[in-house]
């Protein structure tokens, strides 16, 4: 049913009066049932009886004061028609419980900058209609008064967060650090590299709170648990991650990754001054930083960031001292550990699984907003580099523990299937630091001469040529 409109105004010149109608022709165009005194109050009717109805009619939803110098004079001092229905409007108007009825139309400013306004309204929200420039933005946001559809709708009030109603798990309670760097970096602000900082040191520094301890008997569980109660903040940094990827691929953006990556490593070992501990303490940092890690070149291969995925696997990540180390530089492959715990769990709870950690990267890829197809294509990515990295003598292989999986993957990954393109597989063979497709050949033979480690888990094993479609890449100019 069409909403209907009474408009109240002031006859104070044939232009202003050309303009209502105007406006009230325009409102009916739009589905706004209006009713004005010149199409509805006819020779013989009772003009005040008529403004009474207007104002206190149920059917009549909306009504319009149109509001300009004479109007609010002619208002404030009770004159004419306007004054008679400023008697009848301004007790209407306090009565109305939901204060949704009237609306000030305002026509005009006076010089103070001010709109003329009946001294009843003054406390009230109007709309400004005072010009040309603004009439159509403004014309919108009557309409939606009207039919009670604003811009700006309440959201629907959600449940109390996580980590209220599980307070037995650890929390890095940054979610406010995390929006601001979120919004900062898609609205390009110019705060936005000091709030990116800020959310990832937060990171950095609170996941001290994850620090688990206890008896090698139940040690696994708490490993799980703990990599579990982190699946909230990895995803508030996965948001974040996808953010740079997508609006911020800058090196300034660039080396405050890589730093924030160096600030992982040190949870790798143990920490100052402790003396014992299991090999296994640290097990859930493993999981967990690894986990980013792999999530992030994957990130930015989704995004054909290339420079940027080149950036972190070329660039030698600072390990400060801790309690069973010196100072010194590793490459990216420092990222991947292995997890001794869960090797312990597999055993203890006779799972007869290949590998408990690939498994749990791929459950925990389902709610990641990721597809693990991507997951494994930065894999293979890691594993490809670091295979450069041990013929080069300068560094060691990085075993892709998701590509226990690729047996389920039909064909190349999307990077290398895209590549042949010769354009594009240049972009690829740039992220690798090599010059063309023969290097990659390099890799292949010494994979089949055994000089590298191809992965395998039992009779499990991958096919580098195939997930590369190595005989067609470069194929197409």
């Amino acid at each position: 049913m069409n909403p209907k409109a009474f408009i109240s105004y002031s006859w104070t010149s044939p232009e202003h009066e050309a303009w209502v109608l105007t406006l009230a022709t325009e409102l009916r165009e739009v589905g706004v049932d209006v009713v004005l005194d010149k199409w509805d109050l006819k020779e013989g009717h009772d003009a005040i009886a008529f403004m009474e109805q207007m104002a206190t009619k149920p059917d009549v939803k909306k009504v319009i004061l149109v509001c300009d110098r004479k109007y609010a004079e002619k208002t404030d001092g009770r004159a004419g028609g306007v004054g008679t229905e400023a008697q009848i409007i301004s007790p209407a108007l306090y009565a109305q419980s939901d204060q949704n009825k009237f609306v000030a139309v305002t026509t005009e400013i006076g010089p103070d900058g001010k709109p003329y306004l009946p001294t009843y309204y003054l406390s009230r929200i109007y709309i400004d209609l005072s010009s040309a420039e603004i009439y159509r933005q403004n014309f919108e946001q009557l309409v939606r008064w009207i039919y009670d559809k604003p811009v700006h709708v309440k959201p629907v009030l959600g449940k109390p967060p996580s980590f209220l109603t599980e307070s037995d798990g650890p929390t890095l309670s940054n979610a406010a650090l995390q929006r601001r760097a979120i919004d900062a970096v898609k609205n390009a602000k110019p705060y936005a590299s000091g709030a990116v900082s800020e959310y990832l040191n937060s990171i950095a520094v609170g996941l001290e709170a994850f620090r688990i301890s206890g008896s090698e008997n139940d040690f696994d569980d708490k490993v799980v648990k703990s990599i579990e109660d982190f699946l909230p903040h990895r995803a508030q940094i996965i948001e974040q991650f996808i953010a740079l990827a997508r609006y911020r691929d800058t090196p300034e953006t660039r080396q405050e990754l890589h730093r924030f990556f160096e600030q992982l490593l040190p949870y790798l070992d143990p920490p100052e001054n402790v003396n014992q501990y299991s090999e296994w303490n640290f097990d859930n940092y493993k999981f967990i930083v690894h986990e980013l890690f792999l999530y992030f070149i994957a990130i930015l291969l989704r995004h054909e960031a290339f420079d940027f995925a080149a950036h972190m696997m070329r660039q030698p990540y600072y390990k400060s001292g801790g309690s069973r180390s010196t100072s010194a530089t590793v490459q990216f492959q420092e990222f991947r550990q292995y997890l001794r715990s869960l090797e312990h769990r597999n055993n203890r709870l006779t799972s007869n699984r290949l590998s408990l950690h690939s498994d749990l990267l791929e459950q925990r890829s389902h709610a990641s907003g990721i597809n693990f197809q991507h997951i494994m294509q930065a894999d293979f990515i890691l594993f490809l580099r670091g295979c450069m990295d041990v013929l080069r003598s300068s560094g060691e292989q990085w075993w892709p523990e998701t590509l226990l999986y690729c047996r389920e993957h039909d064909g190349p990954f999307e990077v290398f299937a895209r590549s042949r393109s010769r354009a594009y597989l240049a972009n690829v063979t740039n992220m690798l630091d090599i010059k063309n497709k023969e290097d990659l050949a390099t890799v292949l033979e010494a994979l089949r001469a055994k000089k590298l480690r191809t992965p395998k888990w039992n009779f499990t094993s991958i096919n580098s040529s195939r997930l590369m479609d190595f005989d067609k890449l470069g194929t197409i100019p």
